[in-house]
């Protein structure tokens, strides 16, 4: 016999679901969402990629552009190879801005990633883009955030774009459909001094 904790637990679960079901009975509709991954812990591009992954999975176009970390030439880029016919992956940046040391090329390829992310964003072949660390491009002066609200404004009505990176503007938190702020607690470089790793961080 289920003791009374157990059936009030039944009871409360049994709400819950009513409860989930007529909010799903009440959200029928589909839309293309702007998402923004922002804030200063870890995790942004990488939940991102999961997102990208997803859309693979499901057979749907999809197109990367970073922004900054592409002298890296990252792991993820090799992983995703085996989906060349349906993912495109643009590296424009050329590394971290404290490597560069030069604000006008770093500017220039910004401005050159935005075109090309651009033209992704406009062609109904891609279902989902991800801008990965425009966000710290726009911080930086880089680019204009509203030459990249004018872009999403242009997205056809079932694209998925994705905007990753720190410090994302009040603007685009303000357009976006979903933001998502990840919080820094603890970090292995700053409290233990362990440097990035492979499959970690890269």
């Amino acid at each position: 016999m289920d003791s009374l904790a157990d059936q009030q637990y039944k009871e409360k679960m049994q709400r819950r679901k009513e409860v989930q079901a007529q909010r799903i009975s009440q959200s029928s509709k589909e839309k293309g969402l702007i998402i923004v991954n922002t804030g200063n812990g870890k995790g942004k591009t990488t939940a991102a990629l999961g997102m990208v992954l997803r859309s693979l999975g499901h057979g749907y176009r999809v197109a990367i552009v970073q922004f900054i970390k592409g002298a890296w030439e990252p792991a993820e880029k090799m992983a995703f190879s085996h989906w060349s016919d349906q993912l495109v992956f643009q590296a424009m940046g050329e590394g971290f801005t404290w490597d560069t040391q030069d604000r006008q090329r770093d500017a220039d390829l910004a401005q050159k990633a935005l075109n090309q992310g651009i033209e992704y964003i406009l062609d109904p072949q891609f279902r989902l883009i991800l801008l990965d660390e425009i966000n710290v491009a726009i911080k930086l002066g880089y680019l204009n955030v509203e030459q990249v609200l004018k872009a999403l404004e242009q997205k056809p009505e079932m694209t998925h774009v994705i905007l990753t990176g720190r410090g994302a503007p009040a603007q685009l938190i303000e357009k976006a459909d979903l933001v998502t702020e990840m919080s820094l607690i603890k970090h292995p470089f700053r409290e233990q001094g362990i440097k990035a790793q492979p499959g970690i961080e890269f």
